[in-house]
């Protein structure tokens, strides 16, 4: 079968020099595995990692991509859940499922825990015709969900659903900061802030506001300009007379880091909520302590979520309170394109799709 192959990293971002459509060998499932089609898979930005070999040396060669949807085609003798013929989607969190973490519902904190397509290899992960993964590891696509939706939604849509419902444990009424609402998490975290009737006020370059407000967010801000919270603190002021309450905010989505993070602080409510999956502009943020304990803030972390977050969030997309963002969608041939495109950002809305020819 085809998969988007690389045998060397490339530490210069010169995706075309290492990314190769190659034939490898189709999978035979294992006792507990389900195989299925690739109709569709999304790039994330921990394929940019493991090919420039930091963080993780990842194994080469290597296969990347976490996400991916399409048809069963043959399952193993102990699995009890799928059956051929079954539209399905990954949940890329590999856990252990033993261990304390994992028992109590903490697959995310395990310890043992790996990023299928990301950490996992040789050649083991989506930009491949066919894929195996653990029964446990599969979700099955509602009814009027697309294989694209699903395959935008799996990593993306968790992470977002874990973030908000998990972690800041949102309530109707809040108001939210939803950052970078042109990412695949910022636009879920968008439509998720509003199926629990959030206030929404999101950030974004300003070629992309618009698209904000389309997916339902309430405001949005250029988070290019210098002074951006204090157009986001004037709207938290407009909201809370409406509301009679303190201005501000009440949780804070960010993936941003290190440029808007003490801004983000500044703009919490007293008790308010930070909760944070990641910092594309750097991590070593400057933080002035006194909006943590002064105002008892919560400054939450996260990191993907559990398999039962992410059948919660495709149950709404199956009832069509949440829609995908897509971007674009490329061959495997293109492979080296799609990733140079999510690596610039420019012009990028939401998720980049990747088939194999014929998909």
């Amino acid at each position: 079968m085809k998969a988007v192959v690389y045998n060397e990293y490339a530490p210069d971002d010169n995706y075309a020099k290492i990314l190769k459509v190659q034939d490898i060998d189709e999978p035979k499932p294992k006792s507990d595995e389900v195989i299925f089609t690739n109709k569709a898979s999304a790039l994330n930005y921990n394929d940019i990692w493991g090919m420039r070999g930091v963080p993780v040396a990842v194994p080469l060669p290597h296969v990347s991509g976490s996400d991916v949807a399409g048809d069963v085609i043959a399952v193993g003798d102990d699995v009890k859940n799928f059956k051929v013929g079954d539209k399905v989607v990954s949940h890329s969190n590999l856990a252990c499922r033993v261990c304390q973490a994992c028992t109590d519902g903490r697959e995310f904190d395990c310890t043992k825990r790996q990023v299928w397509g990301f950490q996992t290899g040789p050649l083991w992960g989506a930009y491949s015709e066919q894929i195996h993964l653990p029964e446990v590891n599969v979700s099955k696509i509602p009814e009027g969900v697309s294989y694209d939706d699903a395959a935008a939604a799996s990593m993306t849509l968790l992470t977002s659903w874990h973030m908000l419902v998990g972690r800041a444990k949102i309530i109707p009424g809040q108001t939210v900061l939803v950052m970078g609402g042109g990412s695949g998490v910022g636009s879920f975290a968008i439509q998720i802030s509003k199926l629990y009737q959030c206030d929404v006020i999101a950030t974004a370059s300003p070629d992309k506001l618009e698209k904000c407000l389309e997916l339902g967010a309430d405001y949005a801000v250029d988070h290019r300009k210098e002074d951006w919270h204090k157009d986001v603190f004037k709207i938290s002021k407009e909201l809370a007379k409406k509301k009679g309450q303190a201005p501000g905010i009440d949780v804070s989505f960010d993936h941003i880091g290190q440029t808007h993070w003490n801004k983000q602080l500044t703009l919490l409510k007293y008790g308010a909520t930070l909760v944070s999956c990641g910092a594309t502009t750097g991590y070593d943020a400057h933080t002035d302590l006194r909006h943590i304990f002064f105002k008892g803030t919560n400054i939450l972390g996260s990191t993907q979520g559990t398999k039962a977050e992410l059948d919660q969030g495709l149950y709404w997309m199956g009832q069509g309170k949440i829609k995908a963002a897509i971007d674009s969608t490329y061959t495997f041939e293109n492979a080296a394109e799609a990733h140079t495109k999510m690596l610039t950002g420019k012009g990028l809305f939401g998720k980049i799709l990747m088939k194999p020819e014929g998909a």
